[in-house]
Order: C-alpha cells, then structure tokens, then sequence
C-alpha cells in the first residue's frame, strides 16, 4: 500500500532506510529510487497490485528501491523508454531499431511460458478465416504493440489482407472492445489475451498465431551501477525459490490471473535475437 501510495502521488521518496538481506546480514537501502517503467498492457491499478508487491519483495532483498512508473498509453511507455528515461524497464520494445541510443540491456528474463501474436475474434463470430477479414475494422491495442500489432499486422501485410485499424490503449483495453462487439477481431498477447478471457468470462476463437517469442524482459539503462543491477538481478532471479518470494509471485499472479511459472531468471540481448530479426525484415512501418 504505500509503494502503491507512492505511485499515485507520483512521489519520490529518499529516505534512508535499514534492510535485511536474506540469511540476516544488514543491507543498507540507497537513497536512490531507481524507477521501473512497466509497459502499458493492463490498467494501471492492476499494473501496480502485480507489480508492487515484486518490487518491495526486491527492496528487502537487495536494498534497492524500485519505483513504479506508469506511462498512459504503450506509445507514451516507447517515447518514455526512447528517451532513457527509466532506470529499469519491462518491455519488449527495447529492440526497436530507435531505441538504439537509449541502450537498454536485458538483464532478466520471465519464467513464463513464451508468448505469440494471435488474431482472434469472439466464438460466435460469423469471422472463420483470417481473410474474411478484409475490408474490416480490426482492433490492436497501440503502434507500440509488439505481439498485440506489429507480429499481427506484418502477417496481414504479407497475405495481402487489408484492414482498417482501430486501437484501445493497451491489450486489455481492446480485448474489452472486442468484448462487447465494438471490433469483429483483435491483434493480441496470446497470454494477456487467455488471462483476460478466463478473468472475463469471455470465449473466443483464434484465427491466426504467430511463432513463439521469449516473454517481456526486465532491462537496465546503462547509467545504472553495475552493483544495483547484479543486486536486482540476484533477488528477482531467486524470487521462486525463496518461500517468501514465491507466495508473493503466486499472490501478483492471482491479480491477472496469470498460469504457468512463475518468476524470473538472469537473461541477456542474446535471449531476444527473434525480435531483432522480427525489426530487421518486418513489413509494418509505422511501428511506434
């Protein structure tokens, strides 16, 4: 509650404070917040109940204070990201060829299952065939969706099926259009979008997927110690084997609803090749 409070207010904190690593030797907590960006997927006060918890987890292990940062939209999460402006980041858009300069290196990697692009639509859809498509509105939840536009629209691209976009903010955001009829299909996050539907109750049909790709990584911006980021890297990676650690995973992913392993594990640039090779001959332009 107050890490959440501290987000609301938008307030940075600098207090110093005492922790305990884990086996009881005292830790001195930084002065420093560093910031965590999260890239906008869900609503901002799911975002924060799963996130949260993780992050306080990761202060009383590593005495490093991570702050939740929160853009409105993934398009203003990428301008925030492009331009450095988090210490850490969770997002897969660090692979974009603009993001270059700001440098970001994968530090950590989900233990979730991977993740794909889908096209779907609801189960009672007349819609059976990807081309059935053309000529229709088509939800995305923003330019600055890896798996939920860029995967989806490049495969439309290549098939030669022309729709006419229209996008909700975030992946919940147009999962909730498709929900109530406002767009006959959605460019999704496979797993966002299963999460979603058992949460909602919604039944839906996959037109097409894509090939898998590793889950969103957790990044550091260089300006960051290398002493912070090996301490944040050794608490997250051990999270699911500490008791602690992992009743609070399994409490965060209760909050979406989120199946599958849980936790994180040290990763680095040579994880993601996929999705620089993904920028690297993508048909879609207009990437955000």
């Amino acid at each position: 509650m107050q890490r959440l409070t501290r987000y609301l207010c938008s307030l940075l904190l600098a207090l110093p404070l005492w922790a305990h690593a884990e086996g009881g030797a005292p830790t001195e907590v930084m002065a420093q917040d560093y910031s965590f960006g999260v890239l906008s997927q869900r609503s901002a006060v799911l975002t924060a109940q799963y996130w949260n918890p993780i992050l306080d987890y990761v202060e009383k292990r590593s005495g490093v204070r991570l702050t939740l940062k929160l853009a409105r939209t993934a398009p203003d999460s990428n301008a925030a990201t492009e331009r450095g402006e988090y210490d850490f980041v969770y997002s897969n858009t660090i692979f974009q060829p603009k993001m270059a300069e700001a440098n970001y290196q994968v530090i950590l990697r989900p233990r979730a299952e991977a993740i794909r692009g889908q096209i779907v639509t609801l189960a009672d859809s007349p819609i059976q065939r990807l081309e059935e498509l053309q000529g229709h509105e088509v939800g995305f939840p923003s330019l600055a969706a890896f798996v939920g536009y860029a995967v989806p629209m490049n495969q439309l691209l290549h098939e030669g099926i022309e729709v006419t976009p229209v996008f909700g903010g975030n992946q919940e955001g147009i999962m909730g259009q498709l929900k109530v009829g406002r767009v006959i299909a959605a460019g999704v996050n496979s797993l966002v979008m299963r999460a979603f539907a058992a949460r909602e109750g919604v039944e839906y049909r996959v037109l097409w997927q894509s090939d898998e790709f590793l889950n969103l990584p957790i990044n550091a911006h260089p300006r960051v110690p290398p002493t912070v980021v090996e301490r944040v890297r050794a608490a997250l990676d051990g999270m699911d084997a500490d008791p602690e650690g992992a009743a609070i995973l399994a409490a965060s992913a209760q909050v979406i609803g989120q199946k599958g392993d849980l936790g994180f594990r040290a990763s680095s640039q040579e994880d993601y090749h996929s999705y620089i090779e993904f920028y690297r001959t993508t048909l879609v332009k207009d990437i955000k």
